[in-house]
């Protein structure tokens, strides 16, 4: 049985996000918060590490699960809806800013 914590329409276009989530994925929760916490692309770390202290939260109130062995089974970022924006361009002519967003999903296993 493993613990899903899921976060929609996050800001951030999916294939930076996906970077992140290769950094993580099949590591221990501690060490993927270490690993969080250093990493360079800060606000997409942000966004896994309380998605991760959610599960581990999750984890802890319903005791079935030993915190320590927990493991990072799946982390996968999809695509969630492109907002479209406009910017003015020369000759009044309009260019289109596609504005991405994702769809986050961490799966807490143990191992």
């Amino acid at each position: 049985m493993a613990i899903v914590v899921k976060n929609s329409r996050v800001g951030i276009a999916p294939r930076k996000v996906r970077q992140v989530c290769d950094l993580i994925r099949n590591r221990k929760a501690s060490e993927a918060l270490k690993i969080l916490r250093f990493c360079e692309k800060k606000e997409i770390s942000l966004v896994l590490a309380k998605l991760i202290n959610s599960g581990l939260a999750i984890a802890s109130d319903s005791e079935k699960y030993d915190l320590d062995n927990l493991v990072i089974g799946t982390v996968y970022a999809s695509e969630g809806p492109t907002l479209k924006r406009i910017q003015p361009r020369a000759q009044g002519r309009a260019y289109r800013i596609r504005k991405r967003t994702s769809h986050i999903t961490v799966e807490l296993k143990e191992a």
